[in-house]
């Protein structure tokens, strides 16, 4: 992945706003740098950092997988769907 000037200056600031939240020191030049602080963001409680997150996934074509789904929800899920009866 290239590193535009808009993607750095996204990253800068995503990494100022995880210092306060989560008093970690994330660096530029790391190979996983963009991945990590996607998944960070998605961890954050502010709104703020998780936008920014956004923006740095759309900027740099990295999108999260989305979260795997408890017992629970999955069979919720599945339950809405099925609208017919049963046969036996």
């Amino acid at each position: 992945m290239e590193l535009t000037r808009e993607i750095l200056a996204c990253m800068q600031h995503i990494r100022r706003q995880l210092r306060k939240e989560f008093a970690l020191d994330l660096h530029l030049g790391e190979s996983d740098a963009v991945p990590r602080m996607l998944e960070l963001c998605a961890q954050s409680t502010s709104a703020e950092t998780r936008a920014l997150g956004e923006h740095l996934g759309e900027l740099s074509g990295i999108r999260r997988a989305p979260p795997a789904l408890t017992e629970a929800q999955l069979i919720a899920k599945y339950m809405e769907r099925y609208t017919g009866t049963l046969r036996g």
